[in-house]
């Protein structure tokens, strides 16, 4: 029997140890694809519902993508084409940079701190990392669109080879800036912070989508495509959009700017690379706050009274006595910390503003149409109750008579109003500067105020009548299934009859307008206000009686989320 030294870095005594057995040091890029492989495929095991969700979003995806590919090759040859492809190269290089700041639980492999105890050296991660990013709808949806852009331009053998270095840096590039951007705001984005950024991903994709139909309607002009010149040249020296247009440049004999252009796309390739690195090697050794020694008992009471707003400050002391100055106050701090209730508020401002001044822009625009900022704002009236979600019942608790439910709808309202109120004004002014009708200004804010108090009284009403549980386990749902249908008809309903209530005020304004006497129409303006206030005023009234008969059914509703 031989015996072993275990203080001794030898075999059997007298002899030397034996060899360790080798650790593998080859590259961890098929590792890391495999494993982004298995979490696809098991993410879509998790449920039926998930796996319908990935299957419509990869069909619709890809159905998009496959007609702008068509479109594109049906463009080849057409004047100006070129500025259109690189154009839109430019603005799916954009959509790479931002998506992470707005979607950062879209993809649960851009935390890179999930990878921080595996002894890997960062170039080798970064390597594997962009490799396995290669997986996934959006990689796909930029790999058609590349190609669909580089077809549009490649004229000649020349310009084919170059139109696949193109689509290849034009990917790579993509993925690349995504990364780079997800792994240098890791900490903002795993952060309350960057929660509340994720929010405005509504308000984002609502402006969006107006600036790209602004777009579309001077494509539709008689100067055609010609007019993305402009952008155009300036554009084709910016990654990966001068890898595009550089395809163009192979096709019309420039070779020299060809090359200049695929040059600067490459080494913006190389910087990102390094950014990435950099910050990917930062982020890894750096202790975050948990690691951290907690702070001392002065400063976390020092911070504590910093973050926590004083009700005695100046702005509390302004607000009504009792407990409508405390509902409104509350109701103003939910809009500012609540991550739902805040997302709700900023759509509605930005979309109740963007509707009005883009139609004014487009030129067919009507003054009329900053009743949209009253519809929008109006809108935060409905299902009161429902936006407190459970704890709701502490709310509940309080109620114990018809009294104390109009005091609380009632600083529910005055909170909206608040803000509501020198809103529409803004936005309806706005427009009269836009539309240069400040004649017209009188009557169409007395209507906005209408019906702004008639959107206050039915929001009230279907408040009681129609609540509806909002789920906080997800940041894109905004009611529970079981309750979808209870929703639509709480805002639909609501919306109706709001606007069936703004009726006498609409009426009234017709009826000066067509019997000649243009001179009254300014009446409107202190009527609307008048009709406004009362109509809201009814409505808490006839709600309030009915949130004490229904409090446990309420509260109920709205706790199933």
């Amino acid at each position: 029997m031989t015996l072993t030294d275990p203080l001794d870095a030898k075999g059997p005594l007298g002899t030397a140890a034996p060899a360790p057995p080798a650790v593998p040091t080859g590259s961890p890029t098929p590792v890391f694809v495999s494993l982004k492989l298995a979490l696809l495929r098991n993410g879509l095991r998790q449920s039926s519902g998930r796996r319908a969700a990935y299957l419509t979003s990869l069909v619709m995806a890809m159905l998009f993508a496959v007609l702008q590919l068509l479109g594109l090759v049906l463009l080849r040859g057409t004047n100006h084409v070129d500025a259109l492809v690189t154009l839109l190269t430019a603005v799916l290089a954009l959509g790479w940079a931002v998506m992470p700041l707005f979607y950062p639980g879209g993809d649960e492999t851009l935390d890179p701190t999930r990878l921080v105890m595996l002894p890997l050296r960062p170039r080798s991660l970064i390597t594997a990392l962009l490799v396995s990013s290669l997986i996934g709808i959006g990689p796909l949806f930029t790999l058609t669109l590349a190609a669909g852009s580089a077809i549009a331009v490649a004229h000649g053998t020349a310009a084919a080879v170059a139109a696949v270095l193109a689509v290849v840096l034009t990917v790579l590039v993509c993925v690349a800036l995504a990364r780079a951007v997800a792994t240098a705001n890791t900490r903002l984005l795993t952060s309350r912070k960057g929660r509340d950024l994720a929010v405005l991903s509504g308000l984002f994709v609502a402006i969006g989508a107006q600036f790209v139909n602004l777009g579309a309607q001077q494509l539709g002009g008689k100067n055609g495509l010609s007019v993305l010149e402009p952008a155009s040249a300036v554009l084709r020296w910016v990654p990966p959009a001068a890898a595009v247009d550089a395809v163009q440049g192979v096709s019309d004999g420039a070779y020299g700017v060809a090359t200049a252009q695929f040059a600067l796309t490459v080494a913006a390739l190389a910087l990102l690379m390094w950014w990435w690195r950099s910050t990917l090697t930062h982020l890894m050794t750096t202790p975050d706050s948990s690691t951290i020694q907690a702070a001392a008992p002065r400063e976390r009471r020092s911070s504590g009274a910093a973050d926590t707003p004083d009700a005695s400050g100046p702005f509390a002391r302004l607000l009504p006595s009792g407990r409508t100055g405390t509902v409104l106050l509350r109701t103003l701090r939910y809009a500012v910390r609540d991550p739902k209730t805040k997302s709700a508020w900023v759509t509605s401002l930005g979309v109740g503003l963007l509707l009005p001044f883009i139609t004014a822009a487009q030129g067919n625009g009507s003054i009329y149409w900053a009743c949209w900022a009253s519809g929008m704002l109006g809108m935060l009236m409905y299902n009161q109750f429902g936006q407190d979600t459970s704890a709701f019942w502490m709310v509940a608790q309080t109620i114990s008579s018809p009294r104390d439910a109009y005091l609380e709808l009632r600083g529910r309202a005055m909170a909206l109003l608040l803000v509501a109120v020198p809103y529409v004004a803004v936005a309806v002014l706005g427009c009269a500067a836009v539309l240069k009708n400040w004649s017209a200004a009188p009557e169409a804010l007395g209507i906005a105020l209408a019906l702004l108090g008639s959107m206050l009284a039915t929001g009230a009403l279907t408040s009681v009548l129609a609540p509806y549980s909002i789920p906080q386990d997800s940041g894109y749902k905004n009611v529970v299934p079981a309750q979808a249908g209870i929703a639509w008809l709480s805002i639909l309903g609501g919306m109706i009859a709001g606007s069936v209530l703004c009726a006498p005020v609409l009426g009234l304004t017709i009826w000066l307008h067509v019997s000649g006497t243009h001179g009254l129409l300014w009446v409107v303006f202190p009527l609307g206000a008048l009709y406004g206030a009362a109509i809201a005023e009814a409505g808490l009234r006839v709600a309030a009686p009915r949130v004490a008969a229904r409090l446990p059914e309420i509260l109920a509703a709205v706790s199933k989320g």
